[in-house]
């Protein structure tokens, strides 16, 4: 049976403990303690719309070492044809993020409910948006949570080819400038293992989360002009 979360219980059973298809608990709610104790733990919520909340920590899990983040000759021309900035315009872009129709996903998952919940973490410096811009729109980008120095990428969106991608590779210079460890990607997909993501089993997820999760880095989350020309 699936452990039930009340809503004035903050503590989350061991991720380890999921079963089979990656589910840890169900219920509770999206209060910013709760997310944050959720993301130390290796745990995330996804759940369909009009659902009870589910909680997550799937096996294998995705992660994305920043090192081997893969940056073709096209991408690189790509990269150059954007401007970019970070938390400019972070709740559009979760709402372009839940517009953008997915190959097997009917809907989206990313509700108003979780929007709400994830702006209030962009206000609390603990979520974060990457935006691409093109002649002054916005064209693509991508959201997520940091914790400690792993940055947990949550969803992504492209109105224009390469948009997201050339914002992601431009993250993943910038994490590496400023120390972070790895990118948690979350549930498997075959885009970003095509972007050098790579599965890892959930005890070794874990552990490495375990060792740089309260560890914090001080920085201002601002585009560093040299890291564009790189």
């Amino acid at each position: 049976m699936i452990p039930k979360i009340e809503k004035h219980e903050l503590i989350f059973p061991n991720p380890n403990d999921a079963n089979e298809d990656g589910i840890v608990a169900w219920g509770g709610d999206l209060n910013p303690s709760r997310l944050i104790r959720a993301y130390q733990a290796g745990i995330f919520p996804w759940y369909s719309k009009n659902d009870p909340i589910i909680w997550w920590s799937t096996n294998p899990r995705l992660i994305m070492e920043l090192d081997d983040f893969k940056i073709t000759r096209s991408l690189r021309k790509s990269i150059k044809k954007f401007e970019y900035k970070f938390d400019t315009d972070f709740i559009q872009v979760m709402k372009n993020c839940s517009s953008v129709s997915r190959n097997n996903q009917n809907g989206t998952w990313i509700s108003t409910e979780i929007i709400e919940a994830y702006s209030v973490l962009n206000g609390m410096g603990i979520a974060h948006s990457i935006e691409s811009y093109l002649d002054g729109n916005l064209v693509g980008g991508l959201y997520g949570v940091v914790v400690g120095k792993v940055f947990c990428g949550e969803s992504m969106f492209s109105f224009v080819s390469d948009s997201s991608k050339s914002a992601y590779a431009i993250l993943v210079k910038h994490l590496k400038y400023w120390g972070y460890d790895f990118i948690d990607c979350q549930v498997p997909t075959d885009h970003l293992k095509s972007l050098g993501a790579i599965e890892v089993n959930r005890e070794y997820f874990l552990d490495r989360l375990h060792k740089v999760n309260m560890q914090t880095i001080e920085h201002y989350w601002e585009i560093e002009n040299s890291l564009l020309d790189n």
